[in-house]
Formats: structure tokens, sequence, C-alpha cells
């Protein structure tokens, strides 16, 4: 069975409702099943349930079929991100472009010029799709 994975702020954000609707369209041709992921930082003193973020999620879309909610804690998002993508072994990770560039100004330090979708397609063996609000 495939499985889409898409991390999403919490509560959702412009950005992060474009990115959700991208990856239940994707996940929906894939025929995969769905984990919506939110990452709640150590260092935040906010507390996110997963049926607070499953309630906000439905809210926006309504019930979706074969979907999953995850809320993780962790130093940081990216790496977060990085291993429940691949503890969960998904076929592909729908991002941000908000996302998309953390993580270009974290590789930054560590690469010229990375290509963030394929180092992360490196990094976790899966296809990494990139949304852009519209």
């Amino acid at each position: 069975m495939s499985l889409v994975v898409v991390p999403v702020r919490y509560p959702l954000s412009k950005h992060s409702k474009a990115t959700l609707q991208e990856a239940v369209s994707i996940a929906k041709e894939r025929d995969a099943d769905l984990t919506v992921l939110h990452v709640a930082l150590f260092q935040d003193s906010r507390t996110v349930s997963r049926a607070d973020l499953k309630r906000e999620v439905e809210s926006e879309l309504g019930r979706l079929e074969r979907a999953r909610y995850v809320v993780r804690r962790g130093f940081l998002v990216e790496e977060t991100i990085m291993d429940e993508v691949a503890a969960e072994g998904a076929d592909a990770v729908v991002i941000g472009s908000k996302q998309a560039g953390r993580w270009r100004k974290m590789l930054n330090k560590l690469f010229e010029a990375p290509d963030v979708g394929k180092y992360l397609e490196s990094q976790l063996d899966c296809t990494v799709i990139t949304v852009s609000p519209n």
C-alpha cells in the first residue's frame, strides 16, 4: 500500500491548507493512505493532540478516508519530519514551499546551492513534492 505524508502547521496556516489539499489529491491519484503530520517543538509550550489536529483538518476539508493523524515532538521540525517519513516508509512527502525554504537554509550551511527535493529524496528514498500556494 502506498503512503503519502504531509507535514502541516497547527493551527493550519494558508500555506498548510494549500499543501494539505494537494496531498489529499495526490493520495487519491495514487490510491494511497495519507499521514497528516504536525511537529510540536519541545521548546514551544503549546500542546497539540492528534484529536486537535484531526478536528482542524476535518473542519477545513471534511472527513478524509484513509487518513492518519500524527503529532510528533522534536527540537528540529525538519529532522522530525525526515524521521517520521523514513519510519513510515512513505512513498511520497508533500511539503509547502515555505518548508522547502527552511530546509534550504539549513542545507545551505552544509552545501552550496542545494536542491532540497533531490537531497530529501536521497535521504528518504521517496518522492518529494513541493507545493506553492496560489
